[in-house]
């Protein structure tokens, strides 16, 4: 299965791998004339502390039906610069531009420059199912963890 995918700008990049085995494909900053000015390309897009950013990527994608493309965090990017990634979901039905929701959770100024990577997306099959409506609470009734959760099996 190949992902198709569109340049709108010149200068954008196309996803890539860095290893042939990778799961994710990397995701590259393209600044688009809205947001961000032609001095920004130098002293790059600031995202600061606290706040988050909506990153341009110049590119489109086509998820095929029955799957979807995950936006997840770049391990290196969430470590060291604490930037990690929100609003995670692309659906097959989107035909925009693909953006990426930085948010800075560190304490400094972290700037993007143009063709940096600023995520990674993973093409995820998904299970369309219906929903039924349990009219009596008995979902799960006959599990041995119950209601147990956020740390119910101790820490260790």
């Amino acid at each position: 299965m190949n992902l198709r995918v569109c340049k709108i700008r010149s200068e954008a990049k196309l996803p890539t791998r860095a290893y042939e085995s990778d799961a994710g494909m990397d995701i590259y900053y393209c600044p688009s004339d809205k947001n961000s000015p032609s001095s920004m390309a130098e002293e790059g897009y600031p995202v600061l502390p606290r706040q988050s950013a909506t990153m341009s990527t110049g590119i489109k994608v086509e998820v095929p039906y029955g799957h979807m493309l995950e936006i997840k965090n770049k391990s290196g990017i969430a470590s060291k610069r604490q930037l990690i990634i929100g609003a995670c979901v692309v659906d097959p039905g989107y035909n925009g531009e693909l953006f990426v929701n930085l948010h800075n959770i560190g304490l400094n100024t972290q700037y993007i420059y143009p063709g940096d990577k600023i995520a990674q997306a993973v093409l995820v099959p998904v299970v369309h199912c219906g929903i039924e409506e349990a009219h009596e609470d008995d979902l799960n009734a006959n599990t041995l963890r119950g209601e147990g959760g956020f740390g119910s099996t101790g820490s260790r």
